[in-house]
């Protein structure tokens, strides 16, 4: 049995479950979910039921698709209900999201001449309810925790608390939060059932996300409070009548099994919209998709030829990260496309490549607000200048203007897929010069996966994920892949700042004590401060000073850790370290016979959630010092997430 065989069951269902156990039967949950794994399953409609043993069956029924009643969960042993195997089973199942996304919700009719707005400049400003800091606290609690035991330690009665406190949150009105415990306890089983798609990398963003969201639910107020407790459902809002041009459309295939493509469009004035079909199947339903009508309006354009031609939309909705609406009130109508040398399409490949990959990095920031909107397209005319071999494969190389060599990775690995086999192709034809649109990768030096490009005999356009080149489509049929020449490290090649996120991950799976046992780490500081960050290396001396720290009471006796103190110092590290990264791929893109802005990188933000006050977070590759850095051991000050 594997989790994918078992219907989602409610974080609530879970969580009670768990805290209903006696203390000798939550030392046992784990074991008990690993034996569970290893029975057999099967489904009757909708119930699934797993054999516990010869004789006792134990029985999940989901009536909607998802386990949302304790009741829905039977077992049929002896010490029912108050076994282990109801727990276990609600352990091992995937989580189910309570509050299921529509396909559009209209946004709320506009208030009359004489209402009040919902932040009116005269009202004092909205802040949390005691309610809501309770449930923030309570999530707060709950990411410490798991911090400070570590994916090892983080078992399913951690996690079982993250649930909880999830579903409190959701209650409260904090779906932002709540989200982000949900994408906590996934990636941990994940990491603790050995998948292969886990990176620690995603969980310390997923944990970062956590605790800084809670956090801030105490101090924000108006705006911000509305944007930290984020939505539980997508609003769209009316835009009239747009006319629209398309431009590429990319197959999506996501590690849950769903499969489906989105196609891009732009409007006259430049604005990037998108057309999704996105639902279970994988990579072989993407394929088929891409051929299916799109569900906008009375058009009959499929997904593959909308990328190319053309659409007359009256009473369009679209939501605030571009997705455009598919209800009742939407007409659509077949027009005319435009190549990508016409406008208004021409426009979209006018910026420079700097300006572009700064306004990619604020939509693809690690900690960017949900509704921030932002596209993270890049339009680049390159040459090519042949393959680069990587310890993960092999990359295209490529110049853009400003001669700034771009690295060109494959989108999507899936053999299904046309991706890899056109870079392969490409990889062939040095000195090709294609009008291109990537999706900006946030690295030292300028990186895109490749999505789509001019097709190399200048006739029409290429969708990388769907269509395939052939060798007849370059200018030498015969040319084996070139390897293209060495280029010089870009300005973050040499940045200690490794040095401190490596802690950071290490963490993670191992813990707060694991931390503590490093020791001085005088040496790792003194080098960090050498490459020009000084908040850096404080922030490294109070991470581990606090990971080691244990008070004893009067009779030298151990108390309880910090856990609190702990998991600030660590968000604060954390956030502070993709704040520096986002500013040094910012400053990769900008060519080097420029001067950038001001005396940071372009990109560089304030990480306020330093423990030991407020130090900027661009203090990177330029040397430049931070004056308000505190002692190393300080306590912790409130922390605040950086704002992109």
């Amino acid at each position: 049995m594997n989790a994918d065989q078992l219907p989602p069951v409610a974080p609530e269902v879970t969580a009670t479950l768990v805290e209903t156990l006696s203390p000798r039967l939550r030392k046992r949950l784990d074991a008990a979910v690993t034996k569970l794994g290893a029975r057999p399953t099967r489904r009757d409609g909708d119930t699934v039921t797993i054999e516990v043993d010869d004789e006792t069956e134990l029985r999940l029924h989901a009536p909607g698709g998802a386990v949302t009643r304790v009741e829905d969960i039977a077992c049929g042993c002896l010490l029912a209900p108050a076994c282990v195997h109801r727990a276990a089973a609600a352990c091992a199942a995937p989580t189910a999201e309570t509050a299921p996304e529509p396909a559009e919700q209209p946004a709320p009719e506009a208030a009359g001449p004489g209402a009040a707005t919902e932040f009116d400049a005269a009202a004092p400003p909205v802040t949390a309810s005691d309610a809501q800091r309770v449930a923030a606290d309570a999530l707060w609690a709950a990411g410490a925790a798991v911090l400070e035991a570590g994916v090892d330690g983080a078992g399913a009665v951690t996690q079982s608390a993250l649930l909880r406190a999830a579903h409190t949150a959701r209650l409260r009105r904090l779906p932002r939060a709540a989200g982000a415990a949900l994408s906590v306890v996934t990636l941990l089983r994940a990491a603790r059932a050995g998948d292969p798609s886990y990176r620690t990398a995603d969980l310390v963003t997923a944990l970062a996300e956590l605790l800084g969201t809670a956090r801030r639910v105490g101090t924000a107020s108006g705006a911000e409070l509305a944007a930290v407790s984020g939505r539980a459902r997508r609003p769209y809002s009316p835009d009239g009548s747009l006319r629209l041009y398309g431009l590429f459309t990319e197959p999506v295939v996501t590690e849950s099994g769903h499969g489906g493509v989105r196609t891009w469009v732009a409007g006259g004035d430049g604005r990037l919209f998108t057309v999704g079909d996105v639902a279970p199947g994988g990579a072989g339903r993407a394929l088929g998709v891409a051929d299916r009508a799109v569900r906008l309006g009375d058009s009959a354009l499929t997904h593959r030829e909308l990328g190319r031609a053309g659409l007359a939309v009256s009473g369009a909705t679209v939501s605030p990260d571009g997705r455009l609406g598919a209800g009742k009130g939407v007409r659509a109508v077949t027009a005319r496309g435009a190549a990508w040398t016409e406008p208004p399409l021409a426009a979209l490949w006018e910026a420079p490549p700097a300006e572009q990959a700064a306004r990619a990095l604020r939509a693809v920031s690690r900690y960017a607000e949900p509704d921030g909107g932002g596209c993270d397209l890049l339009f680049l005319d390159v040459e090519l200048l042949g393959a680069v071999r990587e310890p993960g494969g092999a990359c295209l190389l490529a110049r853009c203007a400003g001669d700034v060599a771009v690295r060109l990775a494959v989108a999507d690995d899936d053999p299904a897929l046309a991706h890899r086999d056109n870079l392969a192709l490409l990889a062939a034809a040095p000195g090709t010069r294609l009008r291109i649109i990537g999706r900006l990768v946030p690295a030292p030096h300028p990186r895109l996966t490749l999505l789509a490009c001019s097709h190399p005999t200048g006739e029409g356009t290429v969708d990388l994920g769907l269509d395939r080149l052939r060798r007849a489509d370059l200018p030498d049929p015969a040319a084996p892949v070139h390897l293209a020449p060495t280029q010089p490290a870009g300005p973050g090649a040499a940045s200690p700042l490794y040095l401190l996120e490596r802690r950071v991950e290490q963490t993670v799976p191992a813990g707060r004590a694991a931390l503590g046992l490093l020791g001085d780490v005088t040496a790792e500081a003194r080098r960090i401060r050498r490459g020009g960050l000084p908040t850096a290396a404080d922030l490294l001396t109070a991470l581990c000073a606090a990971a080691g720290r244990r008070e004893r009471d009067l009779f030298g006796r151990l108390l309880p850790a910090d856990t609190d103190g702990f998991a600030a110092h660590w968000l604060a590290a954390a956030r502070y370290t993709a704040a520096v990264s986002e500013s040094l791929c910012s400053a990769a893109w900008i060519p080097a016979d420029a001067t950038p802005p001001g005396d940071a990188p372009t990109g560089a933000t304030s990480a306020g959630d330093a423990p030991t006050g407020e130090a900027p977070a661009g203090d990177a590759p330029r040397g430049e010092t931070s004056a308000g850095d505190g002692p190393a051991g300080a306590p912790p000050a409130p922390v605040h997430a950086v704002q992109g």
